[in-house]
């Protein structure tokens, strides 16, 4: 099962282009670093420079280094720089020098495109209620519905058969006072077949997913996508964060920049972040159409 720092090493390797561009690296030495500490002993100070590192997913500004002892000293505003939170680290862990896309960067561009991709794809869940004859309406709480696919009940007897509900309508934004809840926090669903009293009604919809918070995560169990999503996933990740390539080197006026330009003109960055806007857009869609023909609109009436 695929995990969010397993999403976050994928989504990284495939910016660095596998082996063409790899970010300097180090580690902490001897000592695990507190999350108050103002000085990292590290491996190697040979590729430190003045200026950000990330141990984890912690951003760390570095405002000297004493390649003697191979120490470097944090600026006092360095811990949790650029909105990053400060934290312990162990020793050994992998202190990346300048990072290209920082794993916090690349965190919010996953949540982000999450977030982006559940509004046309959407999460399926299910839930049941017990039918009472002279209950029309059940209330729903915390579920987060967006629209309801079908409704259906358990049959009396052996066959076990789950029969449709033809009559039913959906209100996602049920009167508060009325539920007793916060305002916006009840749905509810309203049956107007007749049946028999104690029958189990299964309740088909669609939601949103929710975002990775933990390393730990598993994709598949807190977003409630798919395993088959997580492709469209990491692609929109990628071209997300590779629409900022261009205007980290937009004011650079050197001999060096010329260089650059010349063999990777300023917006080239552009045509590869369309390319793998249309390889998300395509499996996207793909996988939209899959969910239709899994899931296909059920007619009801709805009084």
């Amino acid at each position: 099962m695929t995990t969010l720092s397993e999403m976050v090493n994928e989504v990284s390797i495939n910016l660095a282009g596998y082996t063409i561009q790899q970010d300097r690296s180090t580690f902490v030495r001897t000592t695990a670093v507190g999350s108050a500490d103002t000085v990292l002993n590290l491996g190697s100070t040979d590729s430190v420079g003045k200026g950000i590192v990330e141990i984890d997913d912690e951003l760390i500004w570095v405002d000297s280094y004493d390649r003697l002892n191979n120490t470097a000293s944090i600026a006092p505003y360095g811990r949790g720089y650029l909105g990053t939170t400060a934290a312990a680290h162990a020793a050994n862990t992998k202190v990346t020098i300048s990072p290209t896309f920082p794993r916090f960067t690349i965190k919010r561009a996953i949540n982000d495109t999450i977030r982006a991709v559940g509004q046309t794809l959407s999460v399926v869940k299910a839930t049941t209620f017990v039918y009472n004859s002279a209950v029309t309406t059940y209330e729903f709480s915390g579920l987060d519905i967006r629209s309801i696919l079908s409704l259906s009940y358990e049959s009396i007897g052996p066959s076990k058969e789950w029969i449709p509900v033809r009559r039913w309508r959906f209100d996602s934004y049920a009167d508060d006072v009325t539920w007793g809840g916060v305002e916006g926090s009840s749905q509810t669903v309203s049956v107007y077949d007749i049946f028999t009293s104690g029958r189990t009604v299964k309740v088909v919809y669609l939601t949103n997913p929710a975002p990775l918070s933990a390393n730990e995560n598993v994709f598949t169990t807190v977003t409630g996508f798919k395993e088959t999503t997580r492709d469209i996933i990491i692609y929109g990740a990628i071209y997300r964060l590779l629409t900022f390539l261009d205007p980290a080197r937009a004011a650079m006026v050197a001999p060096q920049a010329d260089e650059t330009d010349s063999k990777r003109p300023f917006g080239s960055s552009g045509s590869t972040s369309r390319q793998i806007y249309n390889l998300y857009a395509q499996r996207l869609n793909e996988e939209v159409k899959n969910q239709q023909s899994n899931y296909p609109i059920r007619v009801h009436y709805a009084n």
